[in-house]
């Protein structure tokens, strides 16, 4: 049989080799995007700007343990700590935005708008809040052999003698500075500011009464307390506190709207995927709410919050208002 050649074929079979390789390079495209494995297939860092040892060093490290058998990935604590939180904070917030850097961060990060000329970094644009982990109240505290014993002697010896009172803190625009200049400011008092290099010489001196008065944690302030080392007149909470029934509220103590607290939260970078920042929220939350973390933070002193992000998010806008004001009125700086 004669073979009839047609010259239109091998285009034609060209055009149809073309199309299935295009075809066959679509869907190569396509392969990595369907492939790619659920977050998180590595492991997650969590950054912590301050040092080791302190609140949130220690609410990290139980966040860290649980929150990576709960992902299934290590968790792993990085302390950063400088510039008052700045230095940590600003890392996470140039990271990618991928799920596998998180911030812990603390009180410092509503203060520190305020307490800077400028930061490398934009809290409010850069920053995705997850969940407010715990709080911390503080004691307000005087030593043992100290006349005074209610805020309202407190107030009454300070107007008696503006400016010869004097407050310790762990330094310049901490939660303990900050608590007293609130104080001061709602009371119409003068003291003198005695900023220490940490809690821990501040309440010596405190013990010892080379200093009157001083706000401080419950966590570091409250053994000496209970050991009778130091007389605590009130407690920053809302409501009157557990293991603290006896103790009033500032607020219950004529100080309206009064509450301090120092506080711990989780943070991605903005920009990270939603579904990741809802996984990161359900599993603090749920961690948070465990019977094995509830006894750890009472241990500690803490008290777990476990918020939802857009709560947090809301605590987060309040709270950096406040210590605008407080900031303001006091002319703190700290550049």
């Amino acid at each position: 049989m004669k073979q009839v050649f047609n010259r239109r074929w091998p285009m034609a079979l060209a055009a149809q080799a073309l199309g299935s390789i295009a075809l066959a390079a679509g869907m190569a495209g396509a392969l990595p995007a369907q492939a790619q494995s659920p977050w998180p297939d590595k492991p997650i860092k969590l950054v912590v700007p301050y040092p080791p040892g302190g609140n949130a060093d220690n609410t990290a490290r139980l966040l860290a343990t649980q929150l990576g058998s709960r992902l299934g990935q290590q968790v792993i604590v990085d302390n950063r700590p400088g510039g008052s939180g700045t230095i940590g904070a600003a890392a996470v917030a140039k990271a990618a935005p991928d799920g596998y850097t998180l911030l812990l961060d603390a009180t410092a990060f509503t203060v520190n708008p305020s307490l800077f000329a400028k930061l490398p970094y934009q809290p409010a644009k850069d920053f995705a809040p997850i969940s407010l982990i715990n709080q911390v109240p503080l004691l307000l505290v005087v030593p043992a052999s100290s006349a005074l014993h209610t805020v309202a002697d407190l107030s009454r010896a300070a107007q008696a003698a503006p400016g010869k009172l004097s407050y310790a803190s762990a330094g310049n625009g901490g939660a303990q500075h900050l608590a007293a200049e609130l104080y001061k400011q709602g009371a119409k008092l003068e003291m003198t500011h005695i900023p220490y290099r940490g809690g821990a010489p501040a309440l010596t001196d405190l013990i010892g009464g080379q200093v009157d008065v001083m706000f401080s944690a419950t966590t570091a302030s409250g053994p000496f307390v209970k050991g009778g080392k130091l007389r605590a007149l009130a407690i920053t909470s809302a409501q009157r506190s557990d293991g603290w029934e006896q103790l009033p509220t500032m607020a219950e103590s004529g100080l309206a709207g009064f509450e301090v607290n120092e506080w711990n939260g989780l943070f991605a970078p903005a920009g990270t995927p939603q579904p990741v920042l809802q996984r990161l929220e359900a599993e603090t939350r749920a961690i948070v709410a465990s019977p094995e973390m509830q006894k750890r933070f009472a241990e500690l002193g803490v008290q777990g919050v476990g918020s939802s992000a857009q709560a947090f998010s809301s605590f987060v806008q309040a709270e950096t208002a406040k210590w605008a004001g407080v900031i303001r009125a006091s002319g703190i700086r700290m550049d």
